[in-house]
């Protein structure tokens, strides 16, 4: 059962600048002819990927999903906020903060951010 995505303004803030960079990327190597991705193009790809895994399957083994302790859930202080894995064995690899609700089937994106 795929999940409804709820996104705090922080999380869509980020997610809609990670896609600009990307697409403004993606444009200019069309112009210029280059075939090779830029770093935006190589950053967005995986946070998309990482959102559509984590709405089809929280507990899919590539999103190396946990519990983190340091965010409080922004619906109910008493639930957990877990961790997924948008890169690994990189220098700042990022992550998304992720927790279930407000409402059941919903999973509320908190933030993407660079490894804390």
């Amino acid at each position: 059962m795929p999940f409804r995505s709820r996104w705090t303004g922080q999380a869509t803030a980020h997610f809609e600048k990670l896609q600009a960079a990307a697409s403004a990327s993606v444009q200019r190597r069309a112009k210029d002819r280059k075939a090779k991705a830029s770093k935006a193009e190589g950053l967005f790809k995986p946070v998309e990927k990482c959102v559509r895994l984590l709405l089809e399957n929280p507990r899919h083994p590539g999103l190396q999903t946990h519990e983190y302790h340091s965010i409080e859930h922004p619906h109910d202080p008493g639930q957990k906020v877990f961790e997924a894995y948008v890169q690994n064995r990189t220098p700042g690899a990022f992550r998304l903060f992720w927790c279930y609700g407000p409402e059941k089937g919903d999973i509320t994106i908190i933030a993407i951010t660079p490894h804390p």
